[in-house]
This record gives C-alpha cells, sequence and structure tokens, in this order.
C-alpha cells in the first residue's frame, strides 16, 4: 500500500508539472505576437514623424530662401539709392566749388573797387583842405565849435521851458511828494545789538549754569542756537547770536532756569521748549498788537507772523516795529491829504519792511523779500507793490508806493531815530565831498545839514551853464551808486562869474 501510494504520488507530480509547461508556451506565444504588433504600429507612427518632419523641413528651407531673397533685393535697391545720393552729393560739391571760385573773383572785384575809391577820397580830400586850407582834423573841431554855440543857447532856453513847466505842474507834482509839510516825531531809540545781558542772582548762578564738565550750557547753547559767555563780568552772562528771536528765548529760558532752580541738560530741554512757546506768544501779540494800533484789518496770520517779529528786530539802532507803526500813521495821514488810498499805504508802510524778518534765512534785499511774502500769503497785490517799490532800485508806479517811500525817509531821517555814532557821521561827511570833489571843474564842496545837502561850487570859465546841469546829475548819480544813506540828498551846483571894476 506504501508503495502504490508514492507510485500514485509520482504520477501526479508528473502530471501536473507537464499541464504547467503546456500553459507557459501558449502565454509566451501569446506575449510574442503582441510585441511583434506594437513593434510594427510603432514603426509606422516613426515612419508618418519622418515624413512630416521631412515636410516642416522643406517648408522652413522655402521660407528661408524667400526671406534670403527678399533682403537681397532690399539690399541692392539701397545700394542703388546710396549710388545716385552719392552722385548727387558729388555734382553739389562741384556747383559749390564753382560758387566759391565765383565767389573768391568777386572779393578780388570788390577789393580792386575799394582801393579805387579810397584812392579818388583821398584826392578829393588833399582838394579840399587845399582849396579850405584846413586839414581835417581842424575842419571838424571849427564844425563842432560852431554846432555847439548855435545849439547852446537853444539847449539852454529848453531846459529853463521845462523847469518852468515843472514848476507850474507843482500842484500835481505834489500829489506825489508830500515832505516838507511833515511835523518831525520823537520816539525812543533802542541801541542795535547782536547780544543780550541775564542779570545773575549771585555768583554761584555761573557754576550752576555752567553744570559739572559744561553739560548745562553745552545743552542750552545746542537747544537754543545762541553762544552762551561766562566770563569774568560779575553778576551778568552774555548771550550772542546774530537772530534776536533765539537770543530771546535763551534770555527768557536762563531767567526762568534761575528761579526753577533745578538746573540738568533734562530740565533745560523742557524751560527751553517753554520760552519757545512764549515768544511765539509775544510774537503774535505784537503783530495783532500793531495791527489793531494802526486800524488795518484783514492782514493773513502768516504776515502777522512775521510782522509781530520785527518787534526784536533793530535797523542803524531804530526798532523796526515801532519804525513800521510810526510810518503807518503818517501813511494815512498823507493819503487822506492827497485823496489816495488810505487803507492801502497804511497796509503797505506797516509790511514794508517785512523781509527783514527773513534777510537771515532767505537771499535777496529785504523789500524785494517783503513783496514775495505778501504775495504768497494772500495779500492784496498793490499792497505788495507798495512795499516792493519803496526802495530807488524799484520804479514806483503808484501814489501809495511813494507815499510809502517818502514815509520812509521821514522816519529814518528825524533827529535822534537812529543811532549813529560821531565817527561814522563824520566818515559820511567826507565821502559824500570826496564824491563830488572827484569830477573835473570843481573848485570846493561842502556837505552841510546833515549829510542832507552838498553843495558843489564850479569853476565858473571851465563849467558852463549846461554842464552844470549835468554835473549836478552826474553826481546824484555817483552818490547813488557808491553810498549808502536813509532819505535824500539835495546835490546843489553852483555856477558864480563876479565881474567888478572901481570907478576912480
Amino acid at each position: 500500500m506504501v508503495i502504490l501510494s508514492i507510485v500514485l504520488a509520482v504520477v501526479g507530480l508528473g502530471a501536473g508539472f507537464g499541464g504547467s509547461t503546456l500553459l507557459y508556451q501558449k502565454r509566451q506565444g501569446a506575449t510574442e505576437a503582441t510585441i511583434k504588433k506594437d513593434k510594427e504600429k510603432a514603426e509606422r507612427e516613426a515612419e508618418k514623424l519622418i515624413s512630416k518632419a521631412r515636410e516642416d523641413a522643406h517648408k522652413v528651407a522655402e521660407e528661408a530662401r524667400h526671406d534670403e531673397q527678399t533682403r537681397r533685393n532690399e539690399f541692392k535697391d539701397i545700394e542703388k539709392r546710396l549710388i545716385q545720393r552719392e552722385e548727387s552729393l558729388d555734382r553739389k560739391l562741384d556747383e559749390i566749388d564753382k560758387r566759391a571760385e565765383n565767389l573768391r573773383q568777386g572779393e578780388d572785384e570788390v577789393e580792386k573797387l575799394k582801393n579805387e575809391i579810397r584812392d579818388i577820397r583821398t584826392k578829393q580830400q588833399d582838394k579840399l583842405e587845399k582849396i579850405a586850407k584846413l586839414s581835417k582834423a581842424d575842419a571838424a573841431e571849427k564844425l563842432m565849435q560852431m554846432t555847439e554855440r548855435d545849439i547852446k543857447n537853444d539847449l539852454l532856453g529848453l531846459v529853463n521851458k521845462l523847469q518852468n513847466e515843472a514848476r507850474e505842474n507843482a500842484e500835481e507834482q505834489a500829489a506825489l511828494i508830500l515832505t516838507t509839510a511833515m511835523e518831525r516825531m520823537s520816539s525812543e531809540v533802542t541801541a542795535e545789538r547782536t547780544v543780550s545781558s541775564v542779570k545773575l542772582a549771585d555768583e554761584d548762578m555761573k557754576g550752576r549754569i555752567i553744570g559739572k564738565e559744561g553739560r548745562n550750557i553745552q545743552a542750552l547753547q545746542r537747544a537754543t542756537g545762541v553762544d552762551i559767555m561766562v566770563d569774568d563780568t560779575p553778576g551778568y552772562i552774555v548771550l550772542s547770536s546774530f537772530d534776536p528771536i533765539r537770543r530771546e528765548v535763551a534770555r527768557q529760558a536762563v531767567e526762568m532756569l534761575m528761579k526753577d532752580g533745578r538746573i540738568h541738560p533734562g530740565r533745560i530741554e523742557e524751560i527751553v521748549d517753554k520760552a519757545q512757546k512764549v515768544v511765539e506768544k509775544d510774537v503774535i501779540k505784537a503783530g495783532e498788537d500793531a495791527a489793531r494800533e494802526v486800524g488795518v484789518l484783514g492782514i493773513p496770520k502768516e504776515v502777522l507772523h512775521l510782522l509781530g517779529e520785527l518787534r526784536f528786530r533793530t535797523s542803524f539802532g531804530q526798532n523796526v516795529l515801532k519804525h513800521s507803526t510810526e510810518m503807518a500813521h503818517i501813511a494815512g495821514m498823507i493819503a487822506e491829504e492827497l485823496g489816495a488810498n488810505v487803507k492801502t499805504a497804511k497796509y503797505a508802510a506797516l509790511v514794508h519792511d517785512l523781509g527783514k524778518a527773513l534777510t537771515h534765512k532767505m537771499e535777496g534785499k529785504h523789500h524785494h523779500i517783503s513783496g514775495e511774502m505778501l504775495r504768497k500769503y494772500g495779500a492784496p497785490e498793490e499792497v505788495a507793490l507798495a512795499a516792493e517799490q519803496h526802495h530807488d532800485d524799484v520804479e514806483a508806479t503808484t501814489v501809495e508806493a511813494l507815499i510809502v517811500r517818502v514815509v520812509d525817509a521821514i522816519s529814518a531821517s528825524r533827529p535822534g531815530a537812529r543811532n549813529i555814532s560821531a565817527e561814522n557821521f563824520g566818515e559820511r561827511m567826507r565821502d559824500l565831498e570826496n564824491v563830488a570833489n572827484g569830477f573835473p571843474g570843481i573848485e570846493k564842496s561842502y556837505a552841510i545839514s546833515a549829510g542832507r545837502e552838498v553843495r558843489v561850487f564850479v569853476r565858473p570859465n571851465q563849467i558852463d551853464d549846461l554842464s552844470a546841469i549835468k554835473l549836478a546829475r552826474d553826481i546824484a548819480t555817483k552818490i547813488e551808486s557808491s553810498m549808502q544813506y536813509p532819505g535824500t540828498i539835495k546835490v546843489n551846483v553852483i555856477r558864480e562869474t563876479r565881474a567888478i571894476e572901481f570907478a576912480k
């Protein structure tokens, strides 16, 4: 039984192996057929792709040949045009050469004609000199003398006529110039300075202001922009700055610090900020008070602020804000007498020196800056014009501008208005006389009326009446261009001829 079981098992294994072998052979044949089909299909697709690529390459080649032919044609056209232009330029150059040659020939002919004309003129001049028995220079001088003699009396008559007409029209001229009827005014004089002194409670305060290793004084100078000088002067420190607003801030800050007693860098910054606010309020109040004093309303806030800054500024020792308010009062009186616009005259006189609050920040003359700022902040154009034209370098175009110019001279020139030292005054008087003595024909000159007039005596044998008029104008022009002075200076040229004889 055991042997039979073994035999049956072996037979079963053999049958199973044979069956699996047959199945494997069938599957392998099917796979080879599939692979063959796929290969044939891939070969057909490859042939199609190759054929399409050949067609595309043929199209690209055709397009390239067409583009190349087009470019060749364009290059041929360009070459043809260049050749034509070159030929045209050659023709034009030939024409220019011919014209240049013709011009050279013409110049030679013209020069030849000029020489012939010169010869003819020289011969004629020689004949005329022989006939007249005068040289060319002598004849010209004689002609000038005759002409001068003939027209001198006419010119003198014309000048006298114009002067008489000006006198007859004096009433109309007075509408523009009215100074002689104004009474001189007096007001306090503030000395012009760039330093301020602060009185200290005691000498120990100097050390506290300086601080340890100078920290306090450095913080003060940095916060205010003012130089603080602590010297041997007992009981005082000196604040130095060209900006009076900064000087005032520093002065108030130092006084507040001394009252407070706490002096250190942190406290200094707080006090300086507080002082700036106080000064700012003072500036605004000063501008508003000035406008209220002269009765001008509707002034822009920015203009009032600049006007208030003038309270801390001086010109030749004269406080600019007081000078401006004084001018506004005088301008109002003159405008009323002349029938001009009173409000415009007072407004322009009040703000005419507005630019002096900005001259340390902006380039230019102060009256030009005044006009610019007034226009910028919306002031009326007639006011800006009058303020801008209050000095002689800009021509006055309105009656109000002339009024402002006149009252500016009145306010600046009255006795005591400006603090000018005797040395500077004497030097200005000498300069005035030297300017007059620098002209020929002057015998002597005198500066009188505190430099408001220069009297010039001329030599009558060298300066005639007509030349005296011209000399006065030339001296005035030289004074205007070479000297600085307030108001106006009268130039009085005197020509005097004395005939003395004795009866015996």
